[in-house]
This record gives structure tokens, C-alpha cells and sequence, in this order.
């Protein structure tokens, strides 16, 4: 179960996977203080069912799980090219030299041996999403004319303000955090209105097709491409 509503593609999504519920709430807690959105998974099993419908940012795993350990989730999730580039934090009560070889060879982007800081958790855990996701870090992102700031919701077009509605607004915070990367008008569904919400295709050709607008677009393949039968892209 999602534990709570998307609000903003910028929140970075977090899926935290420990046996321990006692665990498992105080880092869901901590990580929610930082701004993040969190969904929880208590065995190897229900992690991977819990990405597959959360689709999150980053994960926090814990080595030893029920059913399918830490190890064997990670390796899975990386092999599915949804979460190749998805951050996973790896949590060991030792984290020996073999573990971490094996950890790495499957995938795990960090190690973190118990006990440790929450503060050095969320660390780790930001700077990996700076690598993969800067919008959900980083306030101002730019791409060739277009600056976007995420904290005071401005988008500038040549240093002049750009007005756009909240639903292109969240569009361009999502094309512009990965400039070339196609998005199908599924994800961008996902992204934009929520995972559990119906929305036409035709819908977000529309509201594309407004973003276009607002940004003075006039080459039908730049800055915002459509990509046939594919998705858009930024770029």
C-alpha cells in the first residue's frame, strides 16, 4: 500500500523494504521529514510488488529479508530497465569485504552498516538522487533558454517570465529533470496526474501542445520533440 498521495513530481519517491516493523517505521518517519514520499515493504516478495506500482526514486533495502533476500530484489530490480538507474541503498548489520563485492556486482549503489545515522542515511540517499534525478534536489534546473525553479515555481524563457498553468508547470518539471530521455504519455500520466487516475492520451498531447505555447515554441521539433509512437522529450 502507497502510504501517501503523490503531490509533486519534485518529491522524490522512496520505497523502504525492512522486516522490522519498528525499523521500517523509524526510517519511513525520517525519510518523510525530509520531504519525501514513502511506501513500505517488509519482505523480499512484496518489495518488488511494492516498485513495481510505486515506481520509486530510490530504495533502501535491507540485506537480510523474508522470502527473497535484499540481495536477490536488488539483482531483479536491476535487471528490469525501469530501475537500472534507480539508486539502492543497501543496509547490513556487517557488511563485510565479500558482501559489498557481491553487493556491487548486482547492482547496490551504497552500503550502509547498522547502526547508523539517519542523517548520513538521507545523505547518501540525496546524492544519489542528485545523480539520476536533479529536479527532486536540486531548485534550478536550465535548459538552453529555459530556466526552471522549483522552489518558487518561476520558469524564465530568455530571462523573461513564462505563465503557465499547474498542469504544464508539472510537465516541464518532469521533461527538463532529463533533457533527451523519452517519457511515453503512460509515464507522464503516471508522473503528472497519478498512478491510479484516468486520463486520455489525448489529454497530454493537449496540455503539451499549451507548454509548446507558453514557450513561444515554433519548430515543431524543438525545444519539446515528439517522438512518434514513442512519447515527447525535451531536446
Amino acid at each position: 500500500m502507497i502510504d501517501r498521495a503523490i503531490s509533486t513530481p519534485l518529491s522524490a519517491r522512496i520505497l523502504v523494504v525492512d522486516d522490522e516493523q519498528s525499523q521500517r517505521e523509524m526510517l519511513a518517519y525520517n525519510l518523510e521529514a525530509e520531504g519525501w514520499t514513502i511506501c513500505r515493504a517488509g519482505d523480499g516478495e512484496e518489495a518488488l510488488m511494492r516498485a513495481d506500482e510505486f515506481r520509486p526514486d530510490a530504495v533502501v533495502l535491507n540485506w537480510m529479508l523474508p522470502k527473497l533476500s535484499g540481495l536477490d530484489v536488488c539483482r531483479t530490480l536491476k535487471l528490469h530497465p525501469h530501475f537500472h538507474s534507480v539508486p539502492i541503498i543497501m543496509l547490513a548489520t556487517r557488511a563485510e569485504e565479500h558482501q559489498k563485492v557481491r553487493g556491487l556486482e548486482n547492482g547496490v549503489d551504497e552500503f550502509l552498516t547498522k547502526p547508523y545515522a539517519i542523517a548520513e542515511l538521507a545523505s547518501r540517499i540525496r546524492a544519489n538522487l542528485r545523480r539520476v534525478r536533479p529536479t527532486v534536489v536540486d531548485n534550478v534546473l536550465t535548459f538552453d533558454d529555459i530556466t526552471f525553479d522549483s522552489e518558487t515555481h518561476r520558469v524564465r524563457l530568455r530571462g523573461e517570465p513564462v505563465r503557465l498553468g499547474p498542469t504544464e508547470f508539472r510537465l516541464l518539471a518532469i521533461l527538463i529533470e532529463r533533457p533527451g530521455r523519452v517519457w511515453s504519455r503512460k509515464a507522464l500520466v503516471d508522473r503528472v496526474w497519478g498512478e491510479h487516475v484516468y486520463v486520455e492520451a489525448r489529454t497530454v498531447d493537449v496540455h503539451i501542445a499549451r507548454l509548446r505555447k507558453a514557450l513561444g515554441q515554433k519548430d515543431q521539433d524543438y525545444p519539446i520533440r515528439t517522438i512518434r509512437g514513442a512519447g515527447y522529450s525535451l531536446g
